[in-house]
């Protein structure tokens, strides 16, 4: 039976990208040594390295001021790291789900954090409208794209202080005017690789100028090191997730680039969506006009919600994985990441016609 992809996380990747890992663990570029057995300093990785920066710079037309770094820790280690580097005295945050709750708390660390809005009182089922960013803070910070609760930012915001943005479920997903960030952060294993890596994009004459001792690899200007071959090598990255990135970027470029990536989860989102409002047994849980293209959240209408065990059940049976949503909203959350194709949400949708059947 084929299987149907809708983890939210590591989630699926393109089969070429795969496939290359599976033959770089044979033979890593023609060394006869594994991927998972070579040097950092090996020729053919620092190549990788640069080709992987490269390909982030091209695919996001990344101006040179700014710094691509790839980090081990995931999204949530960026949580204390970006206000060590950029907090001064106060920064301001737009608590959209638990990942910006979980960052505001760790900014705390470093300075006072205002909340300049929440969603916390419909669950997160919305964004927040109308705030007003202080002038005084050093940074606002956002999260793009709330994966538990299917809502979305759908474009770069204008801000009157540095922006700062944690993209780990969107990013590649759309185009990003990166001009409009002072940092973009976020964890890989959504569009652009496996988990274990993070990346960073950041503006460089921040830096510095927090006026705090830092730990040296809380210090972002560590990782960029001296010379471009450096880059995210202070210590050992993490490479098969680096080499994964990198083969995953190859594949976006191939498809068109974040353009056609923007199409493709415009179609597949709709789809689902329509499915959703059509289809009398369910009801999508994000307010309408900030759904996520990423991960769309539905539940069964309250006249069928003791069917929720059952659907799934069913949908399993049908090939459909990783459907099942997160304990904060329940119900089912399909997630749309690039690589998921439109056949995969093809066969959700018949899945889902198919058990309102049950109940015509």
């Amino acid at each position: 039976m084929e299987k149907h992809i809708f983890n939210a996380g590591p989630c699926k990747l393109p089969q070429p990208a795969i496939d290359a890992a599976i033959a770089a663990i044979r033979d890593f570029d023609n060394t006869g040594v594994s991927i998972l057995s070579i040097s950092h300093r090996t020729p053919g990785w620092e190549r990788i390295m640069a080709e992987t920066e490269q390909l982030w710079r091209e695919l996001l037309n990344i101006p040179d001021e700014y710094a691509v770094l790839f980090l081990g820790g995931g999204a949530s280690t960026q949580f204390f790291t970006v206000p060590a580097n950029l907090l001064k005295n106060k920064a301001a945050y737009l608590q959209t789900g638990v990942w910006a709750k979980k960052a505001a708390k760790e900014a705390k660390f470093y300075g006072d954090v205002e909340i300049v809005a929440s969603s916390e009182d419909k669950n997160y089922s919305y964004i927040p409208k109308n705030y007003v960013v202080p002038t005084d803070a050093d940074y606002f910070h956002i999260t793009t794209n709330n994966t538990i609760y299917g809502t979305e930012i759908h474009t770069d915001l204008d801000c009157p202080v540095n922006l700062v943005a944690d993209m780990s479920s969107d990013i590649m997903s759309r185009p990003v005017d990166v001009t409009k960030y002072a940092l973009i952060y976020g964890g890989a294993q959504k569009n652009v690789g496996p988990a274990g890596v993070a990346f960073v994009i950041v503006r460089k004459d921040l830096l510095g100028q927090a006026g705090r001792p830092l730990q040296t690899m809380v210090d972002y200007r560590t990782h960029i090191g001296a010379e471009p071959k450096n880059n995210s090598m202070f210590n050992t990255p993490p490479v098969f997730s680096i080499f994964v990135m990198h083969e995953t970027l190859k594949w976006i470029k191939k498809m068109g680039g974040v353009e056609a990536m923007q199409r493709r989860n415009r179609e597949k989102a709709d789809l689902l969506y329509n499915e959703i409002d059509r289809n009398k047994l369910f009801v999508g849980t994000a307010a309408r006009e900030d759904r996520s293209l990423m991960n769309v959240c539905f539940v069964m209408q309250p006249e069928y919600k003791e069917h929720e065990a059952e659907f799934l059940e069913f949908a399993k049976a049908h090939g459909m994985v990783g459907i099942k949503g997160h304990r904060s909203v329940g119900g089912f959350r399909a997630s749309l990441y690039n690589a998921c194709e439109l056949s995969d949400v093809q066969a959700l949708v018949a899945c889902m016609q198919e058990f309102e059947k049950k109940f015509l």
